[in-house]
């Protein structure tokens, strides 16, 4: 069976990708969604990996925002899809590359004991700006608290140097600037240009999933990425 791991970004929970994740299985695409918020980028990168070495196949990976650099650290990924995501080299971490627009950092709201939030009404905005009202509503409603300093992890090795990926720039993101998606994305083996905001997972899932589907079509089983280079 052909599968796929998605992989939230800061604040999110698996339960953002459900709609995309129902598609996927009803196609009967075996799907992997793990739960970060593990306290850091080492720990998070941990709990994706170990979802990857559950599959019999090397999976297609897919990782969101903050994702993007928890993906860039694992091993044995089929194919990466870096979504409006980070896509760190040696020494770099999504902080450094940019990080949150000011739009975002404005919705960030701290917390006593040291985590941060984001304003739910400018949580809508900035996040699911794009998508129906109720859709929108639902995601923020599933939005948690994120452990401080994950934006700051810098992975230990660079995946999408060793395995095949697709960048998608979400050009109309008010969270993470389009420019900087398209720099990242040179460093991709591939590159799509949807006009969506920050989460097409929330407003257009059908989009991820054709995708995934079209990759899933394309990629044939190969070994895990451990030692092979594209010559990046």
């Amino acid at each position: 069976m052909p599968a796929v791991v998605l992989v939230h970004g800061l604040y999110h929970r698996p339960e953002h990708f459900a709609l995309v994740a129902e598609r996927l299985r009803t196609a009967a695409i075996e799907v992997v969604v793990p739960e970060l918020h593990r306290g850091s980028l080492p720990a998070d990168t941990a709990a994706v990996q170990a979802g990857i070495g559950s599959l019999p196949e090397p999976p297609i990976v897919l990782g969101h925002s903050y994702g993007g650099s928890v993906i860039t650290g694992v091993r044995g990924a089929g194919h990466l899809v870096y979504l409006a995501a980070f896509v760190p080299d040696v020494g770099e971490s999504a902080v450094g590359l940019g990080g949150a627009s000011p739009q975002l950092k404005d919705a960030i709201t701290p917390e006593p004991d040291g985590s941060t939030s984001l304003h739910p009404d400018r949580a809508a905005d900035t996040l699911y700006g794009n998508c129906p009202e109720s859709l929108a509503a639902w995601a923020v409603g599933l939005l948690r608290a994120q452990a401080p300093c994950c934006g700051r992890g810098i992975p230990e090795r660079q995946s999408w140097k060793h395995a095949p990926s697709t960048y998608v720039v979400c050009a109309q993101d008010r969270a993470i600037d389009a420019g900087l998606q398209r720099k990242m994305a040179s460093r991709c083996t591939d590159v799509r240009e949807w006009q969506t905001g920050h989460s097409p997972f929330v407003g257009q899932p059908d989009l991820i999933v054709e995708l995934l589907e079209e990759l899933l079509v394309a990629n044939t089983p190969r070994q895990p990425d451990e030692g092979v280079t594209t010559g990046r």
